[in-house]
C-alpha cells in the first residue's frame, strides 16, 4: 500500500497481518499469525511508582505550548527541567517567563535534535509533547526508552504503525503515555460521564463526536504554523486527520477498550472546494504559496461511522475549512434521554412519558424540547462529579479551552504523584488516534475497516478508566502563582 497513513502495515512486528479473501482483499488487521502483537504488559490500570515532585521537560513552545508549559507551574509539585523549542525565539520568550515568575529551567533550541539531549537527562520524569504531529511518535517514544513518562497532545500517532511502535514501547518500558489535550475534562463532558455512569439515559445507542473548526485562514498563514505544517498535513493525507478532540469523551462514556471495544468503520469525504483555490489565488501574487499550487488537498468534509462490539454507534465528522461555527458536534443518545453539547449552552433531552400501553408505546412529545435552564442547573447539582466540584472553578480562572485543559493537567498531574493508573493509557492514545489512518484507507478505497484492538483482548475484563469522583488521589493542591 502507498497511503501514507498506512506506512509499514504488513510488517512483521507492528502488529498487522494481510489478511487476504475475498472480502478482505489487502486490507490490514491485527489478527492472528505472524507480525501480532503480543501484549507484553498491560498498561490499564498500571500505577507507576508515585512522584513526590514530577520533574518536567517541555518540549514544543508555540501556539499551545507556550501557554500550557506555564499553566502547570499552577500545580503543586511540579518542577520544570527543560524547556525546548527549535526556534530560539520561542524558547527565549518562555525563558523569560518563566524567569519572571521565579522558574529557571534549562533552555534547549537551536538545533532539530535538541530535545534528545533534553530526553536523556536523568533528572526528569516526565516528557511533555506539543510539537508538530510527525514528531509526535518518535519523540513519545524515544522518551519512553529513556526511561521518562510521556505527556503527547493530540494525534499521538499519524500511522497504525506509530500506534503499534508506542504501544508496544509503553508496554516494554512500563512508562505512561498519556493523550493530551483531549476534551475528556470538558465541564459539559464529565457532566455526561456522571449521567451516564449513573443510569440517566439508560442503554447508551449512539453518540456523535466532531472537530470542525474554520482553520482556511490559519493554515495558510505565515506566523501560525511552523513551515505551514498543518497545511501539508491536508495535502499528504485524505480523511479523518483529528478524531481526538469528539472520540475521546465517546470512549469515556462507552467504556471503548474496558468492556466494548470499536469494531469496524468506513469513512467518506467531499471534495476539497476551498483549499486548492485558495492556494492557487495566493500563489498568482506571493511566491511562497507556489509550491502548494495545483496540489490535490483533502476534502473538506470527512464523515466517519464506527460500530462497536456491543452494537453501539459513532459518528465522527472532520472540516477546519468551512465558514461554520466552532464545534465538537457532541451528542449522547439513550434509551432514556439524549443530550447535545452545542451549541451551547448544552442541552438535555429527557423521555418521561410513557402511554400506559401493551407492548409499550414511546411518547416523544417529552423530547421536542429540552429541559428547562432550571432542570438543567439542578442535574448539574446533582451529577457534576467531585473533580470538577473541586478544580473546577479554578480551573475556568486558568482557562485552555475554558478550563479543560487546566483540568487535565492538574489531574494527571495529581496521579503522578500519587502513583495512581492514568485516566487513559496507550491503548486510548492508539486507538483514537488510528481512526486518522483507517479514515485514510476506507475513503481511498470505498470500503469498511475492520479497527484494531491494541489492548490484544483484554478490554473484556479491563476496569473503566478516568476516576471523576476522586475516589483516589485529589490531594495535589492548585496555586495562584509558581
Amino acid at each position: 500500500m502507498k497511503l501514507a497513513g498506512l506506512a509499514g502495515v504488513g510488517v512483521a512486528g507492528t502488529g498487522f497481518a494481510t489478511q487476504k479473501n475475498s472480502a478482505t482483499e489487502g486490507r490490514p488487521f491485527a489478527i492472528g499469525g505472524p507480525g501480532k502483537h503480543v501484549q507484553l504488559f498491560n498498561m490499564n490500570g498500571y500505577a507507576a511508582p508515585k512522584l513526590d515532585t514530577v520533574r518536567i521537560g517541555f518540549i514544543g513552545l508555540g501556539n499551545r505550548g507556550s501557554e500550557i508549559s506555564f499553566m502547570l507551574t499552577k500545580i503543586e509539585g511540579v518542577k520544570f527541567i527543560g524547556l525546548c523549542d527549535l526556534r530560539p525565539e520561542k524558547a527565549q520568550a518562555s525563558k523569560k517567563r518563566f524567569n519572571d515568575a521565579g522558574v529557571y529551567p534549562e533552555i534547549y533550541t537551536g538545533h532539530e535534535d535538541e530535545w534528545k539531549k533534553m530526553c536523556d537527562r536523568k533528572d526528569i520524569d516526565v516528557i511533555y509533547i506539543a510539537t508538530p504531529w510527525k514528531l509526535h511518535t518518535p519523540m513519545a517514544v524515544y522518551a519512553m526508552n529513556q526511561g521518562k513518562h510521556v505527556c503527547v497532545e493530540v494525534p499521538a500517532a499519524r500511522t497504525l504503525d506509530e500506534c503499534w511502535q508506542l504501544v508496544e514501547t509503553s508496554e516494554r518500558t512500563r512508562k505512561h503515555c498519556m493523550m493530551m489535550e483531549n476534551c475528556c475534562y470538558g465541564f459539559f463532558e464529565l457532566l455526561m460521564l456522571s449521567m451516564v455512569r449513573q443510569g440517566f439515559f439508560g442503554e447508551l445507542i449512539h453518540a456523535d463526536g466532531a472537530y470542525i473548526h474554520d482553520l482556511l485562514a490559519g493554515n495558510f498563514a505565515k506566523d501560525k504554523y511552523y513551515n505551514l505544517w498543518r497545511l501539508q498535513e491536508n495535502i499528504e493525507r485524505n480523511g479523518n486527520l483529528y478524531p481526538t478532540h469528539g472520540l475521546g469523551p465517546i470512549c469515556q462514556i462507552m467504556n471503548i477498550n474496558r468492556g466494548d471495544r470499536m469494531d469496524y468503520m468506513v469513512s467518506l469525504s467531499s471534495n476539497d472546494f476551498m483549499m486548492g483555490d485558495l492556494a492557487n489565488k495566493l500563489a498568482s501574487t506571493d511566491d511562497f504559496y507556489k509550491p502548494y499550487a495545483g496540489k490535490k488537498f483533502r476534502g473538506n468534509m470527512n464523515t466517519s461511522t464506527i460500530r462497536t462490539i456491543k452494537g453501539r454507534t459513532i459518528m465522527l465528522q472532520h472540516d477546519v475549512t468551512s465558514p461554520r461555527q466552532h464545534v465538537s458536534n457532541y451528542v449522547v443518545s439513550g434509551t432514556k434521554a439524549t443530550a447535545q453539547k452545542y451549541p451551547e449552552p448544552g442541552f438535555i433531552f429527557e423521555a418521561t412519558n410513557f402511554l400506559p400501553l401493551t407492548p409499550r408505546i414511546w411518547d416523544t412529545s417529552s423530547l421536542h424540547e429540552p429541559v428547562s435552564e432550571k432542570a438543567y442547573k439542578e442535574l448539574e447539582d446533582k451529577y457534576n462529579p467531585a473533580i470538577v466540584k473541586k478544580v473546577g472553578e479554578f480551573a475556568k480562572e486558568v482557562g485552555g479551552h475554558g478550563g479543560m485543559d487546566f483540568l487535565m493537567n492538574w489531574r494527571t498531574l495529581d496521579l503522578l504523584r500519587n502513583g495512581l493508573p492514568l485516566d487513559q493509557n496507550v491503548y486510548d492514545a492508539a486507538l483514537w488516534s488510528a481512526i486518522g489512518p483507517l479514515s485514510e484507507w476506507s475513503v481511498a478505497h470505498r470500503q469498511t475497516i475492520d479497527v484494531p484492538d491494541f489492548t490484544c483482548g483484554s478490554w473484556e475484563t479491563n476496569t473503566p478508566g478516568i476516576d471523576i469522583e476522586l475516589k483516589n488521589g485529589g490531594n495535589t493542591k492548585v496555586l495562584s502563582s509558581p
